[in-house]
């Protein structure tokens, strides 16, 4: 087996942590992967992985040379692809990360489509709330509730959410709508902690730009505070794409939408390296596809770029 080949079955049971599943997804014994890996780790001089009956980790030496080996692999490719034109058919695997409920809700229909369109191509969809690291955990492209700036990632910006107030009609109905923010402190409140920085909720074109949020309910899962919510305990803030079916449902209603603060970009991160890469630009193209036909509410001011 030639270098290059060990450097892409290094890499493959480093992201698996498994030689039998590595060798698997790279259609080879796993007798072969422990004879490639052996191979590259005599030939460097140091030992890249240390195996268990139970596991496979990296060790501090391996975890280094994972990320040159990363670059290294992304620019052979890279240069394959141009090679081959750059409308090349989208084909192996496409590592993919975003937020639990975003991901489960609107980046798994763009999968499936993606998935559906080119038999080729397999996806790694890792939905998680923590921050991945692209380069270090392999991953090609991060779908981000934020406005990151790094300069080491590329980002294309393909939607906008806002962060919202919701509560049941029934609760509306009993306890009155409120007309001012200063007005929610007469309110039960629930609140989702990773939407309550240092026990504020903010807002803007208010006299009263925030408030001391004193909930009545506080949980770490959003799903969690919207059920609550469902059952008119009381008003609840959560990001528009989480509620916006309810709302259209008449299960709840915004509250004081006026004072929503500024909407926060939805965009896909990536390596500069891997813009070329056809796997990237087919789920480019999906996703503006399917944020253009609004299936995530927008701000009135914010349309997804062409």
């Amino acid at each position: 087996m030639d270098r290059f080949e060990a450097l892409r079955t290094f890499v493959t049971i480093a992201d698996h942590r498994s030689f039998a599943e590595a060798a698997r997804k790279l259609r080879m014994s796993p007798t072969a992967a422990s004879r490639s890996i052996a191979g590259l780790e005599e030939a460097l001089g140091v030992t890249l992985l240390r195996r268990t009956t139970r596991s496979v980790e990296l060790t501090p030496e391996g975890a280094s040379y994972l990320e040159r080996c990363r670059i290294a692999l992304d620019e052979l490719d890279d240069a394959e692809r141009s090679l081959r034109g750059q409308n090349a058919e989208p084909r192996g695997d496409l590592i993919v990360t975003a937020p639990v409920v975003l991901g489960r809700m609107h980046i798994l229909p763009i999968v499936t489509k993606l998935l559906r369109a080119h038999p080729q191509l397999d996806v790694h969809l890792i939905l998680t709330d923590r921050v991945i690291r692209l380069v270090e955990e392999g991953i090609d492209v991060a779908v981000r509730i934020a406005d990151l700036s790094d300069s080491s990632l590329h980002a294309i910006r393909v939607a906008e959410v806002r962060r919202v107030l919701v509560a049941g009609p029934d609760y509306l109905a009993e306890r009155g709508v409120p007309a001012q923010v200063s007005d929610l402190l007469k309110y039960d409140l629930i609140a989702y902690d990773n939407l309550t920085l240092n026990s504020e909720w903010r807002f803007t074109q208010s006299g009263r730009p925030s408030i001391r949020c004193e909930p009545r309910l506080l949980t770490n899962n959003v799903e969690a505070a919207i059920d609550a919510a469902l059952d008119n305990l009381g008003i609840a803030r959560a990001l528009s794409y989480q509620v916006d079916a309810h709302v259209r449902a008449g299960r709840l209603r915004y509250v004081l939408p006026e004072f929503d603060p500024p909407g926060v970009p939805v965009s896909l991160f990536f390596q500069a390296s891997r813009r070329g890469s056809p796997n990237v630009q087919a789920l480019i193209a999906a996703a503006r596809e399917y944020f253009r036909s609004g299936e995530i509410t927008c701000s009135a001011n914010f349309a997804a770029p062409a």
